[in-house]
């Protein structure tokens, strides 16, 4: 009786649910409203939903309740009642690996393909791992934060102290469980959440004292702090379009001590000569709107609500802002061009795009394989823009 419970609370949810908001922003909505609900009723429903939205298109033919068992069996250790009902065969199985638990689902449902899984497979950048890439929907990517190297182990010692499972992935770089609440743990401007990938694009920044640098699509600063993390005495430039998340940002630079910067609200697919015609930078970071397609994993709604069209409609912004830009860059400098996306569409084919209409050449570019280490899968590319001829 109590599976069935469970049951309906999903249901009710999944149908309430239009995807126009992500599903962590209309849970707390949803639950404030069903106010009945008690914690153990939000807690299993919001990882019902999760486990279900993991599973994407795959099994389309099963009845809505063994998708949700079948998905809930592949995402977590510990029994549900769901899977208990539906899948009584195996549940002794549940703390297997995601790899052994796969196999089992294979051979239960010959139909399962990995592929379905992650829909829009075949506009995937060339270089990723399909098989690995779409069995990585199933966990939960980990929580990164950035530290100071100095303060790295002092940090981990504080979190494993509150039993926390730290794991250091670079000397500044440290991997906690997803959902770790540290802001009653660690002092404000101590660190920064940011994802390992994200992360990994500061080793293309190469910055150098004095440099005047601009982050166009700034959002809430996490590429400016990590450039300022490289070399503190630069003059930043920090831009976006919403005045609103600039306001986040601002605070964000407050906690980490950062008090000198220009900031500007713009639209990059407009003219902004008027603004900016005095400007000439030493380094440009475009983290260019895109599809967000390597984070789904963090926002597994989107293998069931993204609609492809909007791939093509990203690269054509893209396209467009890095037409604005480049204008601004100073000769022999670098455009640093990051997306989030797993998309060659966004990635490789705007990098040719680059190639084939600006005066930029192709120093170094990279598909950061995030689901490689639980992380998000991002886009990197250094280009450098040539001398007057």
């Amino acid at each position: 009786m109590r599976a069935d419970h469970q049951l309906r609370a999903f249901e009710q949810i999944l149908n309430s649910y239009d995807g126009s908001l992500p599903l962590h922003r209309f849970l707390p909505a949803y639950f404030k409203q069903h106010k009945q609900m008690g914690s153990s009723d939000r807690r299993w429903a919001t990882r019902h939903i999760y486990s279900f939205f993991r599973l994407g298109k795959a099994l389309p033919t099963l009845p809505q309740e063994v998708r949700l068992s079948v998905a809930d069996f592949l995402c977590h250790d510990t029994l549900s009642l769901l899977v208990e009902k539906n899948l009584p065969d195996l549940k002794e199985n549940i703390t297997l690996s995601l790899e052994e638990k796969l196999t089992l689902i294979k051979v239960k449902y010959p139909d399962f393909n990995p592929e379905d899984v992650y829909p829009f497979h075949t506009a995937l950048s060339g270089d990723i791992d399909k098989e690995a890439f779409f069995t990585s929907f199933f966990k939960q990517p980990d929580l990164f934060i950035r530290v100071k190297a100095e303060d790295a182990a002092a940090i981990s010692s504080k979190l494993e102290g509150e039993n926390i499972v730290v794991k250091a992935i670079t000397d500044t770089a440290l991997a906690l469980p997803n959902g770790t609440k540290l802001e009653t743990l660690l002092n404000e401007g101590s660190y920064q959440v940011q994802d390992l990938s994200s992360q990994h694009t500061g080793l293309y920044f190469k910055p150098d004292k004095w440099d005047k640098w601009w982050d166009c699509c700034a959002a809430s600063g996490g590429k400016t702090l990590l450039l300022h993390s490289l070399e503190p005495v630069i003059e930043l430039l920090v831009s976006d379009l919403r005045e609103s998340i600039l306001l986040n940002l601002d605070e964000r630079f407050r906690l980490a001590g950062i008090k000198k910067y220009h900031k500007k609200e713009l639209d990059l697919l407009q003219n902004n000569d008027q603004v900016l015609h005095h400007y000439q930078f030493d380094g440009i970071i475009l983290d260019a709107p895109c599809t967000g397609s390597g984070t789904w994993g963090r926002t597994p709604e989107m293998l069931t609500f993204f609609e492809e069209r909007k791939i093509n409609q990203f690269a054509t912004i893209q396209k467009g802002i890095v037409q604005n830009v480049v204008k601004y860059l100073k000769p022999g400098k670098p455009l640093i061009y990051i997306t989030c996306s797993a998309f060659a569409q966004e990635n490789e084919a705007v990098v040719q795009h680059i190639l084939d209409t600006l005066p930029l050449e192709l120093e170094k570019m990279e598909l950061i394989k995030g689901y490689e280490n639980n992380a998000d899968t991002m886009f990197v590319a250094r280009l450098i823009k040539r001398g007057q001829d």
